[in-house]
């Protein structure tokens, strides 16, 4: 389940409850949230038993119900929103219907990495670079991590250079990848990718990835390989952030990531950690690090990874705001 984004969770979770349980929560949330967790409930045809387990024990707690669900998403959501939003529940499911209309590749965001990865590898690095720059950050990166290396390069390439790409080239391509999906919308063309893309693709990469791509991408072109650079945000940018913004950060980082995020970090790295905890929980920490033995350093750069991912949530959330360490100044 650590595949999906916390709204595909959120409408997995609400499945695995059942219709009334799911009624009674979502009657908390607005409007607008609602229309957003059904959006990707429409998407799910079932939840496996041991997702629905997982994702019980990520909520902290327990799920006894055997066998799987094989309710549609789309028919649960149909049954259950009169139940919370009564009358206005007609106009929710007018607009999610439209909204599906209108999505390219919108069956491609629930399809496994590796088996998308595995089904463009051979096509052009173009049509590649259009089906990534509909997906999910977290989900190009992965698909590009399964890619050839010179792919990689070849594919975020035309990704940073993109700015519109012609509705017939669209459509093209998404029913070539799947017949039965939707037209897409009306516009004559469509803004897809450019440098940021590129640099939040790269910044949802594994190290390794991110540093062979970096590296072709360079000896390329080094005027773009600076500009994608200055838009990617890593580990050590972390320095860069007022002390306000680092206690938002620890607040959702467990100690033991954040302990193996410090590994390999740098002394003032480890400086501005320990300026922003409480003096016992700084002595704790260094003592954790001290006697720590050896560890993968792709462990490190996961736990570091993390941390990053917490720190973009939390400024999507309008909590901290980053800029990468040669982008300018940082305000929270």
């Amino acid at each position: 389940m650590s595949r999906l984004t916390g709204p595909q969770k959120a409408a997995a979770f609400l499945m695995a409850i059942g219709e009334q349980a799911s009624a009674l929560l979502l009657k908390n949330l607005e409007t607008e949230e609602i229309r957003q967790v059904g959006s990707f409930m429409f998407a799910m045809s079932e939840v496996k038993m041991e997702d629905a387990v997982e994702l019980m024990q990520e909520f902290n707690l327990r799920f006894s119900v055997g066998g799987d669900i094989y309710t549609s998403g789309d028919s649960f959501f149909r049954n259950m929103l009169p139940n919370v939003l009564g009358e206005g529940a007609q106009d929710v499911l007018s607009r999610l219907d439209k909204e599906r209309e209108e999505i390219p590749f919108k069956n491609v965001q629930t399809l496994d990495a590796k088996v998308l990865a595995n089904f463009i590898k051979n096509e052009h690095p173009q049509t590649i670079a259009i089906i990534l720059a509909h997906l999910h950050h977290n989900k190009g990166a992965q698909v590009l991590a399964m890619l050839s290396e010179p792919m990689q390069f070849e594919v975020l390439n035309r990704i940073a250079r993109m700015e519109t790409v012609p509705q017939e080239l669209v459509r093209e391509v998404d029913k070539v990848l799947e017949e039965e999906l939707l037209t897409v919308g009306k516009n004559t063309t469509q803004i897809l990718g450019g440098i940021l893309m590129a640099a939040e693709i790269l910044n949802n990469c594994d190290k390794r990835t991110e540093e062979n791509v970096m590296q072709v991408m360079e000896d390329h072109d080094p005027e773009m390989a600076e500009k994608v650079r200055k838009l990617m945000f890593v580990f050590e940018d972390l320095v860069a952030v007022p002390d306000t913004g680092i206690r938002e950060i620890l607040k959702e980082v467990r100690n033991e990531e954040l302990t193996l995020a410090l590994k390999t970090a740098s002394d003032e790295m480890k400086k501005k950690i320990f300026k922003n905890l409480s003096q016992r929980a700084a002595l704790m920490l260094e003592e954790d690090l001290s006697i720590m033995g050896p560890v993968r350093l792709s462990d490190v750069e996961a736990a570091q990874q993390n941390v990053i991912n917490v720190a973009r949530r939390l400024e999507k959330e309008g909590k901290i705001f980053l800029v990468s360490g040669e982008g300018g100044d940082v305000l929270v």
